[in-house]
Formats: C-alpha cells, sequence, structure tokens
C-alpha cells in the first residue's frame, strides 16, 4: 500500500462538500470497550442515533492499513469481530498504516482525524485521563494534551471514574482545554451523575454550544477542544454503592495481575461488567447513546448558524 490519504465514506464525504452535520464517532469502544456481539449492535445504535438527531455519522477507524472516515457496515463489522484489532492511539497512525493494520481510534486518534476531515463534533463515552498512581507511573492518556490541541468539541459523560477525575481536570485546565456541563456545574464519572468535583461553566442547550464553538474560530485565539460534559440523569447512573465496591475489587485485582498501561482500561470495564451482572455495560450504552444524541443536535445548530451566516 503506497496511498496513505485519508478515505472518506460516501456518505460523509458528500455531507462534508454540501456542509451538511457530521458527527465524529470512535471505533475503540466497538473493538475494545464492548463485549461481543454487543458491540457491533450498540455501534449500529450509535450511528442511528446521530442519524435520528439529524446528522451524518463518521465512525473513524483503519482497516487493512487504510484510514477511514466514515466506516461502511462491512468495515465496522470486521473491526467488531475479527481478532488483532489494534488500538490506535494520535501516535500509531502512520506505523499502523504503514504496516496494513486493522485498528479502532481512541478518544485522542478520533478527535485528531475528525479535526483533520473538517468535522468539529465528537460524541464520546468517556474520556481518558490522568491514571490513579500517575504521581509514581506517569500514566496520563494522550486524550488530553491531545484535546490541547485539537480544535474539537467533545461530548462525553465525563472521565471514566476508574481514573484520578480531580487530577484530569487540573490537567485540562493546565493544558487549556475547554469544559463545559451540559445543563449541570458538576463533572460527571462516566457511570456516576457526579463524581464530586464543580465546573465553572454550564449550557444550556445545543445552540448555546454551538455560539461557543462559533465564538472561539471568530476570535481565533484558542486552538483546543471543548469538552461538552454530559450527565447521565441520576435515575439512570449505576448505584453508586455498586460502583465503589466493584472499583474497589477492580484495581486490587489490576495490582495482583500486573496490568498496566492500555490494558487498564478495558480490563477495568470488562470487571465491571462482569461483576455487575451487565448492569455497567447496560449504563455504557446509555451514555453513548445520549451523548451521540446530543452530539448530533450540536452539529445540526452549528450547521444551521453557518447557514445564517453566510444568509
Amino acid at each position: 500500500m503506497t496511498n496513505f490519504h485519508i478515505r472518506y465514506g460516501t456518505e460523509v464525504a458528500a455531507a462534508l462538500r454540501d456542509g451538511r452535520p457530521v458527527v465524529a464517532l470512535e471505533s475503540t469502544i466497538v473493538s475494545h470497550g464492548l463485549p461481543r456481539p454487543d458491540n457491533l449492535l450498540v455501534a449500529r445504535q450509535i450511528e442511528q442515533a446521530v442519524r435520528d438527531a439529524g446528522a451524518v455519522p463518521a465512525t473513524i477507524g483503519m482497516v487493512g492499513g487504510e484510514l477511514v472516515v466514515g466506516l461502511d457496515d462491512a468495515q465496522l463489522t470486521r473491526l467488531a469481530t475479527v481478532d488483532g484489532v489494534s488500538k490506535l492511539s494520535v501516535r500509531d497512525l502512520a506505523v499502523a498504516a504503514a504496516t496494513g493494520a486493522d485498528g479502532a481510534t481512541t478518544v485522542a486518534a478520533t478527535s485528531a482525524v475528525a479535526a483533520a476531515a473538517g468535522i468539529g463534533v465528537f460524541a464520546t463515552g468517556g474520556l481518558g485521563g490522568v491514571h490513579r498512581e500517575a504521581a509514581q507511573t506517569f500514566d496520563e492518556s494522550a486524550d488530553l494534551v491531545t484535546l490541547a490541541r485539537t480544535p474539537i468539541a467533545v461530548v462525553c459523560a465525563g472521565v471514566k471514574s476508574i481514573l484520578d477525575v480531580g487530577a484530569t481536570l487540573e490537567r485540562l485546565e493546565t493544558l487549556g482545554v475547554g469544559v463545559v456541563g451540559y445543563r449541570t456545574r458538576r463533572f460527571p464519572g462516566f457511570y456516576l451523575t457526579d463524581a464530586g468535583f464543580d465546573l465553572d461553566w454550564s449550557v444550556d442547550s445545543p445552540e448555546q454550544v454551538a455560539d461557543v464553538l462559533a465564538a472561539r474560530d471568530a476570535q481565533a485565539v484558542h486552538h483546543g477542544g471543548l469538552i461538552v460534559a454530559n450527565p447521565l440523569p441520576v435515575d439512570e447512573q449505576l448505584d453508586p454503592a455498586l460502583h465503589d465496591r466493584t472499583l474497589t475489587e477492580g484495581l486490587a485485582l489490576l495490582a495482583r495481575d500486573g496490568v498496566t498501561g492500555k490494558a487498564v482500561t478495558p480490563f477495568l470495564l470488562a470487571h465491571f461488567h462482569a461483576a455487575t451482572e451487565g448492569a455497567s455495560l447496560a449504563v455504557n450504552v446509555r451514555i453513548i447513546l445520549r451523548n451521540a444524541d446530543l452530539a448530533a443536535r450540536i452539529a445540526v445548530a452549528s450547521a444551521a448558524r453557518r447557514t445564517d451566516a453566510v444568509a
């Protein structure tokens, strides 16, 4: 393979050309974040949620070394069902392409590729962040530094509660990444509605998020990302007592088995799924579907704003 340019799915290419709303979606949740066979079913549901809210889904991934913005169903099925799919951050993209790999893009890689493709809104479940014990291990997700230099809005349910949430918020502030709560002044913790930390800013509608993005672009001062933290309703979160007990058990298993690096998050998510007898999976699915819907409505509002500006 010698042509390493990004390839666009037919529908996504047409939408970008016509200025229609597009939402980027990651593929790591398909290959590494959800168990089979639920992963493929949920991936299709996520795309449908974007469509139902009026936008075009652009799931990003790598198939046989080809970086694709807007995977078709056959490509999505491949990444959901074959073994050996690599987990690709930004630094891995060129090597994976040159070696002909199948790869699923992380939040960092999806954000970077989406921004390069001219897509301004991205829906995911939860961000990566600063890991527990990072003072000793220096283990911090590339999501954070990537968002510091990538002008994209990421709709998420905060950061995964298995991380050091407070330290992650401090790093986001240091890196200059904007954080707003969607109809809340409290930062969500993925499975949990409230991770225990206040936010300085909140927004109340997709149109207000679109205004924030328009202001950033017009000012041309801040070139980093915007995190739109969209918490689950209290009655849809994982039971907090069950969450805390499961997390404590999972952290003990991590230490016992010596799991580190990229393997930590999928290990803990799998433990949550098993220990909660599927309750965490149901919450995870609710999170990503809600975020896909909100991201699509933000993309629609942004597209309408651009149309009005031209008119």
